[in-house]
């Protein structure tokens, strides 16, 4: 069994607004990819995610997109000096509208492999995740850049 986690949080804002924030790259980078996001999401697609945090543009494949409901990734593991080489782990983001009119997203990642090197990275993408959803809602609800300076 290879590592994974789920993050979650409710951004109050409804979920076609939430879900736009994702897909649209000029939203996205006013919030999460700090070097600019190129491409939209759709099913099919390879897009490239930048951070100026981190270096290089990654690679994002879109395996799957339901409007409104899913979005389904592909990307390459941190290689971290993974003794096994690299490889991708999975991505499914979820939306559901929720009764007070607030969104719940949830960002499962798998396939991580069962190493040091894996469960380090796996760590580091999920604080990355978490903090990508405080900023989202930071970014939706009040229009902050919550990100910037935030991890150098």
């Amino acid at each position: 069994m290879a590592y994974e986690f789920t993050v979650g949080g409710r951004i109050a804002k409804p979920v076609h607004e939430v879900f736009e924030a994702v897909v649209d790259p000029k939203q996205l980078s006013h919030y999460f990819t700090t070097g600019g996001a190129k491409g939209r999401l759709e099913k099919g697609a390879t897009v490239t995610w930048d951070f100026h945090d981190f270096p290089g543009a990654f690679p994002v494949h879109v395996v799957d997109l339901v409007k409104d409901k899913q979005i389904v990734l592909r990307w390459d593991a941190p290689p971290d000096g993974d003794p096994a080489g690299n490889y991708e782990t999975t991505v499914t983001m979820t939306f559901e509208g929720l009764e007070d009119g607030r969104t719940l997203v949830r960002i499962h990642e798998a396939g991580w492999r069962e190493n040091e090197a894996g469960q380090k990275a796996s760590y580091g993408n999920c604080e990355g995740w978490t903090g990508m959803l405080a900023a989202m809602r930071v970014w939706l609800e009040h229009g902050i850049h919550f990100r910037e300076g935030f991890y150098k």
